[in-house]
């Protein structure tokens, strides 16, 4: 029985792809140690999963296929950093009013739980575009943070969401939809 690395999410649009790259070059001109997520690998994550039997893939699935939603809007705005400014781990762009994406989570959480995937503690939206590796460059970090904490990226259509595959690599994550549900 072989095992994935797994974790159900919502792809970002290319449309909003160049200006998160914008953000992304102003952090990149900073001397500090971060690892940028790949545009091509942006999403916002609904639910890790972690390491699971591909035999499990079929539960998961049909779980996945008992929530019943519409599709919705989501506006993509703001910077900010896990688990705040002063100690950067994260860096991450926000989505504004998203009850309808936390209801949609809360949806899929409670029929994982069901299957005995652990509730999620703690739901927080958003697009993870790097991860800062020590503390170089913090203060320089910080205020490009700071400085795009209300930066407006658009509002984005969700109709649907992806079942993926990670395939960790040294360059980085390799990430492989497995299926995709319309909403």
């Amino acid at each position: 029985m072989s095992q994935i690395r797994s974790f159900l999410a919502i792809d970002l649009d290319d449309d909003f792809k160049p200006k998160i790259n914008k953000i992304i070059k102003e952090f990149k001109k900073i001397d500090a140690n971060i690892k940028f997520v790949d545009l091509n690998n942006l999403h916002f994550t609904l639910k890790f999963f972690g390491d699971i039997d591909t035999e499990g893939i079929d539960l998961i699935s049909d779980r996945i296929e008992k929530v019943v939603n519409e599709p919705f809007n989501i506006k993509i705005t703001g910077c900010g950093a896990f688990p705040n400014n002063n100690h950067i781990k994260v860096i991450w762009i926000g989505v504004e009013s998203d009850e309808l994406l936390v209801q949609l989570h809360d949806k899929l959480d409670k029929e994982f739980a069901a299957i005995g995937f652990d509730k999620d503690k703690k739901f927080s939206t958003h697009l993870t575009i790097g991860r800062m590796k020590s503390a170089k460059g913090k203060n320089q970090v910080k205020d490009v943070i700071e400085e795009f904490e209300n930066v407006e990226i658009g509002e984005m259509n969700v109709s649907d969401i992806a079942f993926k595959k990670s395939t960790l690599k040294p360059s980085g994550p390799v990430y492989e939809n497995l299926k995709t549900y319309d909403l």
